[in-house]
């Protein structure tokens, strides 16, 4: 069996260009921008900043073109996949590889709870500072936990 999965966190590096595909579905594509801490072999701290190109089709598309736009956060989840295409005025072969998204969270942005789509559920809104989280009183049977 193989694996062809992708989890990103980052900011849109542009805002969604959405288009319609002949077959009547929509893509979206933008950019997508993510970071990584590291210390060097100085032991300084260093940063770096990967790019990603993202495409969405579907139901996926219009929500994400809707909702997002350049500088805010999202979590997308896809898989890889490389394109390639002649380019007529030159003839050379040209590649890219873009990350194809399945399901997406919008980030969580100035307190704001993290809202889904795209396949996942609705997240319950997190307790304020001042209220308790409230378990059930009953216990829990493992044989009612339907996994």
């Amino acid at each position: 069996m193989y694996l062809n999965k992708v989890f990103l966190y980052g900011n849109l590096t542009r805002d969604p260009e959405l288009k319609a595909l002949p077959s009547g579905s929509n893509v979206v594509s933008f950019g997508l921008a993510t970071n990584r801490t590291y210390k060097d072999k100085n032991g300084a701290k260093q940063e770096a900043t990967e790019f990603h190109n993202i495409v969405a089709f579907g139901r996926t598309a219009d929500v994400i073109a809707q909702y997002c736009k350049k500088g805010r956060p999202i979590f997308i989840e896809g898989r890889l996949q490389t394109r390639s295409w002649d380019d007529k005025e030159t003839g050379k072969k040209n590649y890219r590889t873009e990350i194809v998204a399945d399901t997406f969270q919008f980030g969580a942005d100035g307190g704001k709870g993290a809202s889904t789509a795209g396949g996942a559920h609705e997240d319950q809104p997190a307790p304020s500072e001042g209220e308790a989280i409230k378990y059930p009183d009953e216990e829990i049977n493992p044989e009612d936990i339907p996994f």
